[in-house]
């Protein structure tokens, strides 16, 4: 497998790739920098688009535009990049942090406790309804779910676990939370997740430089390398969604990782779950 470096652009905070089907884009975002990406395999471009606050994750909308996970809540943009509020949940620094989307178009979305309150996840309707199916999360971050939807998975990065729910999809409640795998044997932090077609779970390794995979009963099937510690999270992508796009950060490492913050891709690794827009 080889590792390669799809764009080199040195983000401060780079997380959640997603694939846009619509027009064979990648998004991802550059956190703490408000910048929400459109990277373009076909020719290696890439634009930006810079918002008023630290942004976690932006993901296609089904009528165009995106839904966007923000410090203070979740907005959604239209086609003609027009923005407003689907929800704000801002308090006592709790902010907002990594979001999927359900087979049937739901956003779940979860946060970053704050100095005095905890966190929580949330699923949001398409009609902006907000759901609370769990509390006291300390740093919330991937959301995937297995290829029959039956499972959702979860990590909290300070549990140092990825966790399992049951999941309906007709009603959209996940339920029986408990631990499909500790991460305890590396340096590094469960971080953002994608599942492969086959039921693996691949986690990327905040600190420990690596994308791993795990098998759906939780063991720890292989491990790639990656030349930036950093490694926040991944998202398969491309025209089959056999590339793997991995984000990375440079976050406080100066110029001690020349590849740190950049925007990397494993082709071929394996084939990802096709990916729904939100409904709302």
């Amino acid at each position: 497998m080889s590792v390669e470096v799809a764009l080199a652009v040195r983000a401060h905070f780079a997380e959640c790739p997603t694939w846009d089907a619509a027009d064979g884009t990648l998004l991802w975002v550059d956190m703490n920098e408000g910048g929400v990406h459109r990277y373009r395999p076909s020719d290696g471009g890439d634009t930006v688009t810079v918002v008023d606050q630290p942004v976690a994750a932006a993901l296609p909308r089904a009528g165009g535009g995106l839904a966007l996970s923000l410090r203070d809540g979740v907005a959604v943009t239209g086609p003609d990049g027009s923005r407003r509020w689907l929800t704000e949940w801002a308090r006592e620094g709790v902010r907002g942090n990594d979001a999927g989307v359900d087979g049937r178009g739901r956003l779940w979305v979860g946060t970053i406790a704050g100095e005095t309150s905890p966190g929580w996840l949330a699923r949001i309707d398409a009609d902006g309804t907000a759901h609370t199916a769990a509390t006291g999360i300390q740093l919330s971050n991937g959301i995937t779910w297995s290829p029959d939807a039956t499972r959702m998975y979860y990590v909290d990065t300070r549990t140092r676990r990825i966790d399992v729910f049951d999941y309906d999809l007709d009603t959209g409640k996940a339920a029986n939370r408990r631990v499909l795998t500790a991460v305890t044997d590396t340096d590094g932090l469960p971080d953002g997740m994608c599942t492969d077609t086959e039921g693996g779970i691949w986690v990327a390794l905040f600190r420990g430089g690596a994308v791993r995979r795990y098998t759906p009963d939780g063991r720890l099937d292989r491990e790639i390398t990656l030349p930036a510690s950093l490694t926040t999270s991944c998202g398969f992508g491309g025209p089959d969604l056999t590339d793997l796009y991995v984000t990375s950060a440079r976050r406080d490492l100066g110029d001690a990782e020349p590849e740190a913050g950049n925007l990397f891709v494993v082709p071929g690794v394996a084939q990802g779950l096709e990916g729904v827009a939100f409904a709302g």
